[in-house]
């Protein structure tokens, strides 16, 4: 591996959590690779869909449902208040435009581990779907304050008092989660959960057990199965694999 600064880095072993498309067309190149998987590889689906808005407040917010500071607040509060409400939300990503009146996850981290904000302070994060990577009109850079007016606006619809209470704001739309994080086309899980794209079928056909085409090259993110998600699975798999390997003497 080369380093942007030039330094090489050799292992025996490499063990990539990067998306396929970067991991295979970018650090690998396609020129190294069997065409007819390079072929599956590029028909590999993103399609980002989810954005975070992330404050910090000047206190807490008091929801309608259940006014006041509470235990309540120290779990999951999501703004999905009913199947109807949640399909038009997913409407409006399916004609290329972020949702008017979006699905909401928020939780308040500063209630459980107070350090990460001053004393009196808290923050706060939202995760909010949807908003398509592909826009129909205009582009994230610039609708970008206009998404996180729209969760706010959301937002203070449950709990009026949101507005007053914000000191900063921090809106990461599908294009600045693939900048700053490495995510494609801004998807969290690496790649579509749909079903081709899932079992024996991810990230391709054939190589679904966490190898690679390049020897000694494995694949241990989301973009395996079974898939992303907070509990290592994809990466626990991977290790396994590599593991047998070793002991068979193939490493």
């Amino acid at each position: 591996m080369v380093l942007t600064n030039g330094d090489e880095i050799y292992a025996d072993v490499i063990s990539s959590s990067v998306d396929p498309r970067l991991t295979f067309m970018k650090m690998v190149g396609a020129d190294q690779l069997p065409e007819d998987f390079v072929e599956d590889i590029k028909r590999y689906k993103f399609r980002g869909s989810s954005g975070k808005v992330n404050m910090a407040l000047d206190g807490l917010p008091s929801l309608k449902a259940l006014p006041g500071v509470g235990p309540h607040l120290r779990g999951a509060i999501s703004i999905s208040p009913s199947v109807d409400y949640m399909e038009r939300a997913y409407d409006d990503a399916k004609y290329g435009r972020f949702s008017r009146r979006p699905y909401i996850d928020i939780v308040i981290p500063s209630l459980t581990d107070p350090s990460v904000a001053p004393p009196g302070k808290h923050v706060m994060s939202c995760f909010v779907q949807y908003a398509p990577y592909n826009l129909k009109e205009g582009n994230w850079d610039d609708k970008r304050e206009e998404f996180g007016d729209t969760v706010v606006d959301t937002i203070a619809e449950h709990a009026p008092n949101i507005r007053e209470l914000i000191l900063h704001r921090q809106v990461l739309t599908p294009l600045d989660i693939e900048r700053d994080f490495g995510l494609t086309e801004g998807n969290i899980f690496q790649g579509e959960l749909t079903l081709e794209q899932l079992f024996f079928l991810r990230p391709a056909p054939g190589w679904a057990q966490y190898r690679t085409p390049i020897r000694n090259l494995y694949m241990c993110g989301s973009a395996t199965h079974p898939g992303g998600g907070i509990m290592g699975a994809s990466g626990r798999n991977g290790a396994m694999e590599i593991l047998k390997d070793f002991k068979r003497g193939k490493v």
